[in-house]
């Protein structure tokens, strides 16, 4: 049996009012994927927007009416498989998901620096966290790094070969 990935993209917290509306807390950068009628799965189950609210960040969810009811979904966690994400959230050219750069083997001038472990948010930059090829360790380099992605080491990125071409990323390796 194929295990369906999730992602974790908001967390509901305290009610709000008296007829069932909830703090949300969103933890993506697709705020359009969350409209009346769409589900999610959760710690709890399946869950269905009824009511949203972006002005005042509440939610309320199909079967959750009033206060009581509502109070048994503070702290749940929200989430949205790989193929519901590429569904509902669209980008714009030169724009990947995170899951999509992961595995991305990192090339600077055609030497292989390592491969994107995971992406990480510092202020408002994403991070490429970076395994060090296993030759460059055995050299003498760090086991693991991070590159900004920004124009500056991001050359050209290609999903479908996995490859991300750098530049000056090696000094950030040596430097690391």
């Amino acid at each position: 049996m194929k295990r369906v990935q999730k992602f974790f993209i908001a967390q509901v917290g305290r009610t709000h009012g008296v007829h069932g509306d909830l703090k949300i807390y969103l933890y993506t950068d697709f705020p359009e994927q969350f409209k009346v009628g769409c589900s999610f799965d959760s710690s709890i189950g399946r869950l269905e927007i009824s009511r949203i609210n972006f002005k005042n960040n509440t939610i309320a969810f199909k079967g959750y009416s009033g206060i009581d009811n509502a109070k048994r979904l503070t702290n749940v966690k929200l989430y949205a498989s790989l193929e519901e994400t590429r569904e509902r959230c669209k980008l714009n050219e030169g724009e990947y998901f995170w899951f999509d750069l992961e595995g991305c083997s990192v090339i600077e001038k055609s030497e292989i620096l390592g491969i994107v472990q995971e992406m990480q948010r510092f202020a408002d930059i994403d991070y490429f966290y970076i395994k060090t090829d296993s030759f460059l360790v055995k050299e003498g380099m760090a086991k693991s790094f991070f590159i900004p992605n920004i124009k500056k080491y991001i050359l050209f990125i290609d999903i479908k070969r996995k490859s991300i071409l750098v530049k000056n990323a090696k000094e950030i390796l040596k430097a690391s």
